[in-house]
């Protein structure tokens, strides 16, 4: 069964954090949700209230199969500022697993630390000065690129779970997921 870990902050974008979550799940993905904070319980950007399974210091030496970083405001900018984050991506992108952001995350995290120099990338309107190294493609919503996978924002949350979840289990497993959201 693939692993992957989805870290969460207060801010997090509320459609992207609980669409990544509930796609990888549905798709038989073990999935931890993991909060930067010193606390599980996070509010999302709009307000909702998610309470993760645990806190990502515990988690820290774990290798999982991804990394799936929601976007949103102020919560990419927690997870960009989080040294165990960091230290989790660097470990995972040696390794060659999978990197996937949304939204802000893929400029203001993957960006920011390095990790899209030299790769094709996109990520929301207005962020784009921030992805040192990469290659802008704003009018792609989701691009693959290697192990990384990035794309714009709440809209295309859907459409990038789907596309995370194929990247682990393949075309076959991700239509009979597609099919049952009627995607």
């Amino acid at each position: 069964m693939a692993s992957v870990l989805v870290p969460v902050a207060n801010g997090s974008e509320d459609i992207e954090a609980v669409t990544i979550i509930d796609v990888l799940r549905r798709g038989g993905v073990e999935v931890t949700v993991a909060s930067v904070h010193d606390t599980q319980q996070v509010t999302l950007a709009r307000g909702c209230k998610l309470e993760a399974d645990v806190l990502l210091t515990d988690v820290a030496e774990q290798m999982y199969d991804a990394i799936v970083l929601p976007g949103g405001m102020p919560g990419a900018e927690h997870l960009r500022d989080s040294k165990v984050l960091y230290d989790i991506l660097e470990k995972h992108d040696e390794e060659n697993a999978w990197l996937a952001a949304i939204c802000a995350a893929p400029a203001l995290v993957l960006g920011h630390h390095g990790f899209l120099v030299d790769a094709q990338a996109t990520c929301y309107p207005g962020f784009e000065e921030h992805l040192k190294g990469a290659d802008y493609l704003p009018d792609q919503p989701i691009v693959m690129d290697d192990n990384v996978i990035t794309a714009q924002g709440p809209a295309m949350a859907m459409a990038f779970a789907l596309s995370v979840l194929s990247a682990l289990v393949g075309y076959d497993g991700t239509q009979e997921v597609a099919d049952g959201l009627l995607c």
